[in-house]
C-alpha cells in the first residue's frame, strides 16, 4: 500500500470504499427494475412533467400529485455522485410518498463536470425558492414540506437544513464529507476545490435547521455507514432535532425500495415528523 491519505487509506483503497456500483452485484438488475417501476408510477397518477426552475437544460420537476388537497410536499434529490443518473430513473421512490398523503416533486440539476458543486447545490437553492413562491399546486404554498435527498442528493438535502419552507430533511445513505470524496475517482469530474470541500460538506455546515432524519442501509460500504452516523452524531451534539434511522440488510441502492415503501421505515418516520396525528 501507498502512503495512506485519509483514514489510513490511500487513493486505492478509497476508490473502493466510495465504489457503490462495484459493492452491488445485482446492479444492472437492480437499475432496470427501478426504471420500470418509475414508468408504472408516471402511468399512474396525475403528473406534471419537466416544469422548469431554471434556464438550463436540466433544471426541471416533475411534480406527481396525491390527490388530495392541502397535502405537504415531499421533495426528492436523486444521487449518482452528482454525475450521474436522472430524475426519472428513481421515480418509483415516489410511490412511498404519494400513498401516504404527499405531493411529490422529483428534482433535476446539472450534473458535474458540466456543472461544479458550487453550481450544482446552487441549483437546489433555486428550485426550493422557486417552489416556495410558485402559486401554482406544485408549489409549498405554506404546507408542510419533506425534503428528502439519496447519495449526493442527501449532501445537497441536508445542506439547505435551514431553509425556512422546510419542515423536516431526510438523508438517504447520504454523503456528509467532501473531503474522501476529493482523494477519489470521484473528484476525476467533480475537481473539488479546497473552499467547496470546506462550504459543502454538511459534517463541517451544522447550523439551526429541520429536523432531520438520516438514514442508512447496514449492509452498505463501511464509510456510508461511518459518515452517517458521524453526522448524526455531531448534529445532536450541536443541539439539533435528528433521529438516526439504520435500515437492515439493505444496501445502497435497494434502501430505496423502503423508501418506496408506504408501510417502510422511512414513511413512518417521515409522517410521524410531519403529518400531525388526528386528536
Amino acid at each position: 500500500m501507498t502512503n495512506p491519505v485519509y483514514r489510513g487509506m490511500d487513493r486505492a483503497a478509497l476508490d473502493v470504499a466510495y465504489n457503490n456500483v462495484r459493492d452491488e452485484p445485482d446492479y444492472q438488475a437492480i437499475m432496470g427494475r427501478f426504471k420500470a417501476q418509475s414508468e408504472v408510477v408516471y402511468r399512474s397518477v396525475e403528473v406534471k412533467r419537466d416544469i422548469p426552475y431554471g434556464g438550463r437544460p436540466r433544471q426541471r420537476f416533475d411534480w406527481l400529485s396525491c390527490g388530495k388537497e392541502a397535502a405537504p410536499t415531499f421533495v426528492f434529490i436523486h444521487g449518482g455522485y452528482w454525475q450521474n443518473y436522472a430524475k426519472d430513473d428513481l421515480a418509483f421512490i415516489a410511490r412511498g410518498p404519494l400513498e401516504r398523503g404527499f405531493n411529490v416533486v422529483l428534482a433535476e440539476y446539472t450534473l458535474a463536470p458540466e456543472a461544479s458543486m458550487t453550481e450544482i447545490v446552487s441549483e437546489i437553492g433555486l428550485l426550493l425558492k422557486f417552489l416556495q413562491s410558485d402559486t401554482s399546486d406544485a408549489g409549498f404554498g405554506g404546507r408542510p414540506v419533506c425534503v428528502c435527498g439519496h447519495s449526493a442528493g442527501g449532501q445537497l438535502a441536508a445542506l439547505y437544513r435551514n431553509h425556512p419552507g422546510i419542515t423536516l430533511t431526510v438523508c438517504v445513505s447520504a454523503l456528509f464529507d467532501l473531503e474522501p470524496i476529493s482523494l477519489s475517482w470521484l473528484n476525476d469530474k467533480l475537481q473539488l476545490t479546497e473552499q467547496e470541500i470546506s462550504r459543502f460538506s454538511p459534517l463541517h455546515q451544522i447550523d439551526r435547521g429541520a429536523p432531520t432524519v438520516v438514514s442508512v442501509g447496514m449492509a452498505e460500504l463501511p464509510e456510508l455507514i461511518r459518515q452517517s452516523r458521524s453526522y448524526a452524531s455531531a448534529c445532536e451534539a450541536r443541539g439539533e432535532s435528528v433521529a438516526f434511522l439504520p435500515i437492515p440488510e439493505r444496501r445502497h441502492f435497494t434502501i430505496l425500495t423502503d423508501l418506496a415503501d408506504p408501510a417502510g421505515a422511512h414513511m413512518a418516520a417521515i409522517v410521524e415528523r410531519v403529518i400531525p396525528s388526528p386528536r
